[in-house]
C-alpha cells in the first residue's frame, strides 16, 4: 500500500514538473493589418518592440492592403489597421456597425515612385497627363505601346504594374492623376504585394509601375525612377521634395488605425503604440520613408493619450486643412494634401 502511495506521489510530481506553464508571454499577441505601403516601417517597428520586450509579445503584420486591412480592423480581427490613405465614410459606417472605435494616427510621409525599366532609354520624365493617357479606363484596348502616349516614343508593348483595388496606394494614385478613386483601366498586372510590381517593372523592358518611394529605394539597382512635371517643373520624389511640397500631387501622410478596444483592454497594444509614436521617425528614416515634423509625433502621441476617437478626414472636403491638422502638418505641406474619401 506504501509502495502505491509513493509511486503515486511520485507521479503526481512529475505531472507537475511536466505541465504546460500558465500562458502568458505566447498570448501576447498584437494583430496588425493592412497597407503594403505602410508594411516596412510597422514591421521595423514591431521587430524592435519585440526584441526590447524579449520575447514576452509577439507581434504579426500582414499586406492585405488598405481597404483589405479595414475590412479585417472593422469585423474587429485586428488591433491595429495600417493605411496608406484616410479611412473613408463608408470604412467608418462598418466600424460603427460592429462597435469598433478606432483613434487616428499619422505616422510618416510617403511618395508614390513611378518606376520604369532599366532599358528604357526613351523616357526622360513624364506629366500628370501621360500618366493619366496611360492609366484611365478610356486607355484600355487603346493605349496598347509607348507611341500611343507620345508620338515620338518608340512602339514597344506598354506594360503596366500597380496596387490592386483593395490598395490605398491605388485610391490615391487614381484620384490624384485620373481624378476620382479607383477610376482605372483594369487590364493591368496587380498585386497587393509591391515585390510583385517591383520584379515586374525589372523583368520588361516595356514596364511602368507605380508604388511607395520607400519600395524604390531598396531596389533602385532594379529599377529607373522617372520624375513627375505635376505642373511646375520636373520634380522626382525625396525626403526633400515631399517636406517642402514641390513633388506633386503624389506624395502623402501615412496612418495607423488603433482600435480603441485593443487600446483598452490589451496593455502590450498601448505600450505598443507609445512605442511606435516615440520611436517611428527615427525608424520611418531607416526603412527611406520620411518622418513627421518634430512636432508631429508629440501631437500624435497626445491624440493618442487621450483616446480621441474618429477621423479628422471624413466628411471634409479636399483641401482644407482644419483644427488638428494645420498643427501637424506644414502649412506649406498641408495646403496641398488631396484626402480622399
Amino acid at each position: 500500500m506504501i509502495k502505491q502511495l509513493v509511486a503515486a506521489g511520485m507521479a503526481l510530481a512529475m505531472a507537475c514538473m511536466v505541465a504546460p506553464a500558465p500562458a502568458a508571454a505566447a498570448d501576447k499577441i498584437i494583430k496588425i493589418d493592412g497597407s503594403s505601403t505602410v508594411y516596412p516601417i510597422t514591421e521595423a517597428v514591431a521587430e524592435e518592440f519585440q526584441k526590447a520586450k524579449k520575447g514576452v509579445v509577439r507581434v504579426t503584420v500582414g499586406i492585405a492592403g488598405t481597404g483589405g486591412g479595414f475590412k479585417k480592423f472593422c469585423r474587429g480581427e485586428t488591433d491595429i489597421s495600417n493605411a496608406s490613405r484616410p479611412i473613408a465614410k463608408k470604412e467608418t459606417d462598418e466600424c460603427a456597425i460592429t462597435g469598433i472605435e478606432f483613434i487616428e494616427l499619422p505616422i510618416a510621409y510617403d511618395a508614390i515612385s513611378v518606376v520604369v525599366n532599366q532599358k528604357n532609354d526613351w523616357i526622360k520624365f513624364l506629366t500628370v497627363a501621360d500618366l493619366k493617357k496611360m492609366w484611365e479606363p478610356a486607355a484600355q484596348g487603346k493605349v496598347k505601346t509607348w507611341r500611343d502616349v507620345r508620338p515620338e516614343w518608340p512602339d514597344v508593348k506598354l506594360k503596366l504594374y500597380g496596387p490592386g483595388a483593395d490598395s490605398g496606394t491605388f485610391d490615391y494614385f487614381t484620384e490624384a492623376v485620373n481624378g476620382k478613386s479607383k477610376s482605372s483601366r483594369s487590364d493591368f498586372t496587380a498585386s497587393e504585394d509591391d515585390n510583385v510590381l517591383v520584379n515586374g517593372v525589372a523583368g520588361d523592358k516595356g514596364g511602368l509601375g507605380y508604388f511607395g518611394l520607400a519600395y524604390y529605394e531598396t531596389n533602385k539597382k532594379k529599377l529607373k525612377l522617372v520624375g513627375i512635371d505635376g505642373g511646375k517643373g520636373v520634380v522626382s520624389p525625396s525626403s526633400k521634395t515631399v517636406m517642402d511640397g514641390t513633388y506633386s500631387p503624389l506624395s502623402r501622410p501615412i496612418f495607423i488605425y488603433v482600435s480603441k478596444k485593443a487600446a483598452d483592454a490589451k496593455p502590450e497594444v498601448r505600450e505598443f503604440v507609445e512605442y511606435y509614436l516615440k520611436n517611428g521617425g527615427m525608424l520611418a528614416r531607416q526603412v527611406k520613408y520620411v518622418e513627421l515634423p518634430a512636432n508631429g509625433y508629440k501631437l500624435a502621441q497626445e491624440r493618442f493619450a487621450k483616446k480621441k476617437t474618429g477621423s479628422m478626414f471624413v466628411g471634409r472636403q479636399a483641401r482644407k486643412a482644419t483644427n488638428y491638422l494645420p498643427r501637424l502638418f506644414p502649412s506649406h505641406y498641408c495646403h496641398r494634401v488631396v484626402i480622399f474619401l
